[in-house]
């Protein structure tokens, strides 16, 4: 009883302890004023800026401890930020406004219709349908009989008659209609949103309750099938046309000899040597008769169905189609997909199929939902009255502008846009240029704007919806302070005279120094012989700066006669050359580069010496304030922890990364 009494007693000691013990993440690193670093927060800050988990876990304790004081003085510095009513300044929160505008919009759409899109998208391409319809277009009776016809016929589908002979009677489809309606497999992004929206909400067999139209006409959709979908697979072929030696039309000779190749294969033949020695195709036989990966509905249709029917390694029967007989085998297929790698591809598609129509969905929404509210007497009044006047520059010196400028277009947010703001807006887009300003297009530019508008108004309501968006809105709110910090406590507060210049550069002159430099001449030219030329006139006496001007080829110092100016010896491969002369004036021999000969004469020398104050101020102004940033940095980040007296536990950074 006794034994079983402490078992149970350690065992509570244990959960209460465990109880509690922080979670790993919440482990407390440091402490300051009213904030806190915890271990997770550290850890997630530092594999940030390290690459990610992966390579922050290979770090030493050393670098913990660094980036632990570096991420102490910055959030250090946003509290003291905090502390100075940045939060609360005008200048500060529209600008970050701005950004949110910018870069929400972006976010909220990716967020609200590409993605949930794209996955909806992803998961419907694992299947393929094979879908019938019977379509029926507005004839001389009109939009509203076609209609009727429709619903007509539909009503019949549903009631069981034979979907074929609905097809014969009514369809107008000349392409599916000999094939009772079929249109073969389809899958989602391939067709009209509205049809494949139909189609994949079908069962195998049945019939769409209801006609959809598309800007085709009306349809009545069956799915006869439904199947998992390969994305592509890898065929080979042979192919025997039905023309003969003598260029007539065979059929009987082209079976006679397919069939006989067939016989080969079964007997153990090999397909790519057959392939190579028979197949009329020239752009395969090569290759073994290889037509390397090909999605669905890319080749004919018989010689699709075949080939995409076949496991690897399997050949075909042999199958017919208008280009003569194949002998198919399917030798690879690709999986599908995993979301992230068919991600792009799926934003193309979508972009292609849908975007637009569920953008204009999408804004509507937003629209409604800061109410949105048309003029349409006023923009009715302004059609009416207007019969020249264009989007252009002329607007503002119009009538129209002097008589309806201040008409109210739209509302929106309980905010008023009249004719001059939605003019301000659009006549600076491509679109609307020189258009006459008619009800259609101010109505066409309302929507557009107050479109725009909506979203921008969302995107400043997103944070609580968005973590990882607050995230990124923090950290460039973040960013605005800690600039106008450094601005305020660091750029702003150093002084720069030449008396304190002087000094610096006195007690750092063994910085500057100038290294050996060469001044000098060159004759360049394609041509050896201009160089050759060159040296002759030389030897008569004539004066090489006079030839330079003359005959030098090389982009960019024509104008300045050959002259390069005094700069290291080591510069460039022409400098060294220079640099090997003895004297002023003395001239090198003549010798090949990369593009063509130079001749080079020396105009000076200089060995390396050290910089005066004068030839150094520049690389001096910036090494002073280099120093002086740092040390007006670190007074700052000290004064900063004078004052908010962090409390840190550097001997929690052991626990880095180590949770189990």
């Amino acid at each position: 009883m006794r034994k079983s009494l402490f078992v149970f007693s350690l065992v509570s000691v244990v959960l209460f302890f465990n109880a509690c013990s922080p979670k790993h993440g919440e482990i407390l690193l440091t402490k300051y004023d009213d904030g806190n670093i915890t271990l997770g927060e550290f850890e997630k800050a530092y594999a940030k800026n390290s690459g990610g988990v992966d390579a922050a876990k290979d770090d030493s304790l050393e670098q913990y401890q660094k980036f632990l004081d570096l991420y102490v003085n910055f959030k250090l510095k946003i509290k003291d930020a905090y502390a100075k009513g940045f939060d609360k300044d005008s200048s500060m929160l529209a600008e970050l406004n701005d950004y949110k505008k910018k870069v929400g919009v972006s976010y909220l759409l990716d967020k609200e219709l590409v993605e949930p899109s794209i996955k909806k998208l992803y998961d419907q391409r694992k299947l393929e349908l094979r879908v019938s319809h019977i379509m029926i277009r507005p004839d001389s009776t009109g939009e509203e009989a076609a209609k009727q016809k429709a619903n007509d016929v539909l009503k019949r589908a549903l009631a069981g008659e034979k979907f074929e002979d609905l097809v014969t009677d009514y369809s107008v489809d000349q392409y599916s209609k000999p094939k009772g309606g079929d249109i073969y497999y389809i899958t989602a992004g391939l067709i009209v949103p509205e049809f494949e929206d139909a189609a994949y909400k079908t069962e195998v067999g049945k019939v769409y309750p209801e006609v959809v139209k598309t800007r085709f006409g009306y349809h009545i959709i069956k799915v006869t099938e439904k199947k998992e979908r390969i994305p592509a697979i890898r065929a080979s072929h042979i192919l025997i046309t039905f023309a003969n030696a003598a260029g007539q039309s065979d059929t009987v000779e082209a079976f006679r000899i397919i069939d006989s190749i067939k016989t080969a294969l079964k007997n153990g033949a090999d397909f790519a040597k057959l392939a190579q020695a028979y197949s009329k195709d020239p752009g395969s036989a090569k290759n073994g008769g290889d037509l390397d990966f090909f999605s669905r509905r890319v080749m004919v249709k018989e010689f699709d169905e075949a080939a995409f029917n076949l496991k690897v390694g399997e050949v075909s029967d042999i199958v017919k189609t208008n280009y003569g007989y194949h002998l198919i085998k399917q030798t690879d297929r690709k999986p599908y997909p995993s979301f992230e790698e068919d991600k792009e591809e799926l934003k193309k598609i979508y972009k292609q199929s849908r975007y637009n129509a569920d953008n204009d969905t999408l804004l509507a929404f937003y629209r409604n939902k800061f109410k949105f509210k048309l003029n349409e007497s006023g923009i009715e009044k302004i059609n009416a009255a207007n019969d020249s006047t264009k989007i252009n520059a002329d607007y503002y010196g119009s009538k129209l502008y002097k008589e309806f400028g201040k008409s109210e277009i739209f509302s929106l947010n309980g905010k008023s846009f009249n004719l001059d703001a939605v003019i301000d807006k659009i006549q600076s887009e491509n679109e609307y240029a020189n258009k006459k300003i008619s009800g259609d297009v101010v109505k066409a530019a309302a929507n557009k704007i107050s479109g725009d508008l909506a979203l921008e108004a969302e995107t400043l309501t997103m944070d609580s919806r968005y973590p990882e968006y607050a995230e990124l809105m923090e950290e460039y709110r973040n960013g605005i302070f800690i600039f106008k910090l450094q601005e305020e406590e660091i750029w702003n507060k150093i002084k720069i005279d030449d008396a304190k210049l002087e000094e610096h550069y006195n007690k750092t002159k063994e910085k500057y120094n100038w290294n050996d430099r060469v001044a000098f001449t060159e004759i360049f030219s394609r041509k050896d012989s201009i160089i050759q030329l060159c040296k002759e006139l030389l030897n008569k006496g004539t004066d090489f700066d006079s030839l330079a001007v003359k005959y030098t080829e090389r982009a960019g110092m024509k104008s300045k006669g050959g002259k390069y100016e005094l700069s290291d010896a080591n510069s460039s491969p022409l400098a060294m050359e220079a640099y090997k002369l003895e004297k002023s004036g003395d001239v090198s021999s003549s010798f090949a580069n990369a593009s063509g000969f130079s001749l080079i004469k020396l105009d000076r020398k200089e060995a390396a010496r050290p910089k005066t104050f004068e030839e150094a101020k520049a690389e001096v102004s910036g090494s002073f304030q280099e120093e002086e940033s740092k040390r007006l940095e670190a007074a700052y980040n000290e004064s900063l922890r004078a004052k908010y007296k962090p409390e840190i536990k550097k001997e929690e950074l052991a626990k880095v990364f180590k949770s189990e």
